[in-house]
């Protein structure tokens, strides 16, 4: 939710994080983020409940799903593939389309995003979850991610149309200028699979 995180879990788990805890009984997630919204609040949220997966089953009922697919592209010169759009970095995605598989649609995405040949998909890296309002309907956004590799380091044609300013191949050690400027699903799970870096 923008900058805020909200926190699913059983009553066992500690939480390393200070977070505003939330009754469950009376959750509204929409109501939630409009609060999250027209405060400007970046907090995180805990919500613990008895059986998280189950709720957070229920909460996706609840509103419209989403869903999408991307990558973490690797080249031969061990250098990864960010995009920028709108002046933000990210990592090539987009919507699944009508009987896609979602890994078919993170090769297709990154292909018509950045205009390159995805030679290998590996495996999930994770799902992310965001929420947003589109056109004034309240949105959760499920995005799975993959490891991808291209042969050589081909040249990069950013897909204009899709509001790409710039495609780039970034090593490891030039991340963190990365990082300053990206959402806090994609910096987080950079993080998790670069821990070294610093952000």
């Amino acid at each position: 939710m923008n900058e805020s995180v909200l926190i699913i879990t059983d009553f066992s788990e500690k939480i390393p994080v200070e977070a505003q805890e939330i009754d469950s009984q009376y959750f509204d997630i929409v109501k939630l983020f409009q609060d999250v919204e027209e405060n400007g609040l970046v907090d995180t949220f805990l919500m613990r409940v008895n059986d998280p997966k189950q709720r957070f089953k229920e909460i996706k009922r609840s509103v419209t799903l989403i869903k999408a697919a991307g990558g973490l592209v690797k080249n031969a010169e061990s250098a990864y593939l960010f995009i920028e759009r709108l002046g933000k970095w990210d990592l090539p995605k987009g919507k699944v389309e009508t009987g896609e598989r979602m890994d078919e649609t993170a090769v297709r995405e990154v292909e018509e995003e950045c205009g390159v040949s995805v030679e290998s998909l590996g495996e999930k890296i994770r799902s992310t979850y965001h929420v947003y309002f589109l056109r004034g309907e309240f949105i959760l956004k499920k995005t799975n991610w993959y490891h991808m590799s291209v042969q050589g380091t081909p040249a990069l044609v950013p897909q204009i149309e899709e509001d790409i300013q710039q495609a780039l191949w970034i090593k490891p050690d030039s991340f963190a200028s990365v990082l300053k400027n990206t959402y806090p699903l994609i910096k987080e799970m950079i993080g998790d699979l670069f821990p070294v870096i610093k952000q």
